[in-house]
C-alpha cells in the first residue's frame, strides 16, 4: 500500500460524505468527484474500485 494511495482514498471519501445527501447537481458532482478520487487511490493501492453511486452502500 503506497501513502500516496492511502492519503487519495481517504480524500475522496472525505469529499463523497460530505456532499453524498446534497440534492443540488452541484453536490451531486462533488460527491461523484470524491469517489473518483477514492477510486484513484484504491486502484493503486490494487483494490478494486467502488462501482456504485456516491451514498447507494450500506455503511457499517
Amino acid at each position: 500500500m503506497s501513502i500516496k494511495g492511502e492519503v487519495k482514498e481517504a480524500a475522496g471519501y472525505i469529499k463523497e460524505e460530505a456532499y453524498e445527501h446534497g440534492k443540488s447537481a452541484k453536490s451531486r458532482e462533488k460527491a461523484q468527484e470524491g469517489r473518483d478520487l477514492r477510486n484513484e487511490g484504491r486502484m493503486e493501492d490494487g483494490k478494486a474500485p467502488k462501482t456504485a453511486e456516491p451514498g447507494s452502500q450500506k455503511r457499517d
